[in-house]
């Protein structure tokens, strides 16, 4: 749920389960049997309510989720959670007493559902009352395939979506196309929603391109004889079928709050047990061989495109084409401690104060400077799509094999293909996976696998 303007209410996610962790662990103490002194039993109660919430989506709540989903979850929520502190109250049934876990856990469920539910009917009242909390949108097909969307998106506000204009493509829809994409760019729409039913695959793939090169959220309206030949997903607003093209895993919340987590605590552990003593020897090394700076800063691009100063130990002679060329094979900017660490990727460890402030992630697609980015996404198509996530020191490309120069067109193109199948499928055992890989590549030695 986003503002147009702002996008705060991307908070509210990771705020209620906050709140809703406070009301468990508080409840507790004074519900249950349980020796609240100690942290390990604080640590169960929460780490089970996450865990059950995590996998059941408790709180994936979307403006057009349905009450009664809401509901269902919920009620699965109470009842694996309630099991969780039976089955913890059976190893301690000598203090525990099971008719205090079920009212311990039937008061949380329904106090947190109480709040769950004032958030989403005040998000509902909100978008009518005041227009906040939206998202603008543009509907591209002929107007009967497109109405029923278009007068769901009329009569009902309260899901937060604002329909700008409706582009009819009974005829001469090259032309429609195109006004279309101009509309989106001059007032800044959020998502557009296509009639498969009425374009053709050549136009399907000109939109495809245009969403994902210029960062536009693209749905599309299935026709009912329509089969999918991959696995997009559904949604329904109401029961009207709309068809996400791309589930970037990474736009939900708590999903963002996970990988935040573990974004922190490793950079944490890496910059105090490694960079705090590496950096003044390698500064030594640096300065004594060539003049300059310790640190390389250079402009890149991350998330949505936003650029950032990207930090990495210098490994080349102060030149003027740092900036321009690419590193290449053999460079005689690189200096003889420079080809010590690229060749074993110290110079990339300062990055992870770029993860400490946000503007980097640990796994990740690898960014490029600016100059790359904005050729390549004039040259490989989908190059874009890289940036819905944040940049990361490593990525599963690179643990493909597909690092450093980029020597051929494949290169970045298989890059790109690696890139989209992580943002696609997500997940933090992903991200763990890829850093033990990363440092393994990197142990062995084998540049070409890292």
């Amino acid at each position: 749920m986003k503002t147009k303007t702002g996008r705060y209410s991307g908070y509210i996610r990771p705020f209620s389960f906050v709140i809703d962790l406070i009301f468990i662990n508080m409840l507790s103490v004074y519900l249950t049997d349980f020796p609240v002194n100690k942290v390990f039993y604080s640590l169960f109660i929460s780490a089970s309510w996450f865990i059950i919430a995590a996998n059941l989506g408790f709180y994936e709540v979307y403006r057009y989720t349905k009450l009664i989903s809401i509901l269902n979850c919920a009620l699965k929520q109470g009842v694996l959670f309630t099991l969780f502190c039976l089955v913890f109250a059976f190893f301690d049934s000598e203090n525990s007493s099971f008719q205090r876990i079920v009212l311990f856990t039937s008061v949380s469920l329904f106090l947190i559902l109480i709040i769950k539910l004032c958030i989403y009917y005040f998000l509902k009242r909100y978008r009518v009352l005041f227009g906040g909390n939206f998202r603008t949108v543009i509907l591209l097909g002929n107007s009967k395939s497109v109405e029923p969307l278009q007068q769901f998106f009329t009569k009902n506000p309260d899901y937060g979506y604002k329909l700008e204009k409706v582009f009819d493509l009974k005829k001469d829809k090259v032309r429609k196309l195109r006004e279309s994409f101009a509309f989106v760019l001059e007032h800044k729409i959020d998502e557009m929603y296509c009639s498969m039913s009425d374009l053709t695959q050549s136009q399907i793939n000109e939109i495809v391109y245009f969403a994902d090169n210029n960062l536009k959220t693209l749905k599309f309206i299935p026709d009912k004889k329509q089969i999918l030949s991959r696995n997009f997903t559904f949604e329904y607003y109401n029961y009207i079928p709309v068809i996400s093209l791309r589930n970037i895993l990474l736009d939900d919340s708590l999903n963002k709050v996970i990988k935040r987590v573990f974004d922190i605590l490793f950079s944490v552990v890496v910059i105090l047990g490694l960079l705090s003593w590496l950096t003044i020897i390698l500064a030594i090394f640096i300065k004594w061989e060539s003049k300059g700076p310790l640190f390389f800063i250079q402009k890149r691009n991350g998330l949505n495109y936003k650029e950032f100063n990207c930090y990495k130990f210098r490994s080349m002679e102060l030149n003027d084409e740092a900036d321009i060329n690419q590193v290449s094979k053999n460079d005689i900017r690189v200096t003889t401690v420079g080809q010590f660490i690229r060749k074993t990727s110290i110079d990339e460890l300062p990055q992870f104060l770029n993860v400490l402030f946000g503007d980097m992630s640990v796994v990740g697609p690898r960014p490029h400077m600016v100059s790359h980015t904005e050729m390549y996404a004039l040259k490989v198509d989908k190059f874009m799509v890289r940036h819905f996530v944040k940049p990361g020191i490593t990525g599963l490309a690179q643990t493909k094999g597909f690092r450093g120069e980029v020597e051929t067109d494949k290169d970045i193109i298989n890059r790109v293909k690696f890139d989209i199948f992580y943002l696609e499928n997500w997940s933090i055992l992903l991200d763990i996976k890829i850093v033990f890989n990363t440092i393994y590549n990197t142990i062995k030695g084998d540049e070409k696998a890292y």
